[in-house]
């Protein structure tokens, strides 16, 4: 692992240059291409706003646009990153069969480029906790770890699934429609708050209720997005018992992922 960091050290400027490439051939001649990137998440927290007029959902007295809005942010991330990155590989083909570097350059180019938006994104939620007058404290330090552990999580994805779209290109038509589905399954349109009191305080399912929260908890976005809205809403630190499923499940599939990528990228020049 240690040699593989220094590698990928070695060739950052590499990943600079084809993430400033992408940034520049995505939205040149588009007027609105990065406006409408960065106002993804604003139309969502609009949307979801109004349907939550309609069926209600508890916040704990946190402001739902803003609380959404906080949601989305490493959601959106996690779920462009990930896509992206499993189209990294064949999407440059040409670089591949020319050259040698390490290939996970590419998934990782893919998410230094969302990392522009995001950066964006911040701004439009700065200006929201201003608006809300919610001011930032010290546990808003814990940010760029868990920056750093959403781009963890998308790089597991990443690197099974750009290995597995070299040989079989439907990964990268499947995996937006999954995650899309996954949306669902993650606290974005509902806080974790209102899941933990039907599962922990009520007990809604019964004697199964600590097993599914337990698992609902496997999705380690579930336990991302709590501590996203946590640290800078609210001003507390994050819910550990809630990051620690997903943790732990991500520790053991991120080097399978990454070997089964290692594994793959030997004939990835043959078969481009």
């Amino acid at each position: 692992m240690s040699t593989t960091t220094s590698n990928l050290f070695a060739y950052r400027e590499l990943i600079v240059a084809l993430a400033r490439k992408n940034i520049v051939v995505r939205y040149k001649q588009s007027y609105l291409g990065l406006l409408l990137a960065v106002l993804k998440p604003v139309m969502l927290m609009a949307i979801f706003t109004l349907v939550r007029s309609f069926i209600g959902i508890e916040t704990d007295g946190t402001p739902y646009p803003i609380l959404t809005f906080a949601a989305l942010l490493p959601w959106i991330f996690f779920q462009e990153s990930a896509s992206e990155g499993v189209s990294s590989v064949t999407s440059n083909a040409a670089l591949i069969k020319k050259i040698y570097f390490p290939r996970e350059v590419f998934p990782l180019t893919a998410m230094v480029t969302k990392l522009v938006e995001l950066t964006i994104s911040f701004f439009i939620l700065a200006g929201l906790m201003a608006y809300y007058q919610m001011m930032p404290t010290i546990y808003i330090l814990w940010v760029p770890l868990i920056i750093l552990y959403t781009m963890i999580i998308a790089l597991t994805i990443s690197f099974f699934g750009a290995a597995i779209n070299v040989y079989y290109r439907d990964m990268s038509q499947l995996l937006p429609i999954a995650l899309s589905l996954l949306m669902y399954g993650s606290p974005v349109i509902y806080p974790l708050s209102l899941v933990r009191k039907k599962l922990l305080d009520e007990q809604m399912a019964g004697d199964w209720s600590n097993q599914l929260y337990t698992l609902y908890t496997l999705n380690p976005l579930a336990g991302i997005i709590d501590s996203f809205q946590r640290v800078l809403l609210k001003g507390i630190p994050p819910d550990f018992n809630a990051l620690l499923p997903g943790f732990i499940l991500i520790s053991v599939l991120l080097p399978i992922s990454y070997l089964f990528f290692k594994r793959a990228e030997n004939w990835f020049a043959d078969i481009i």
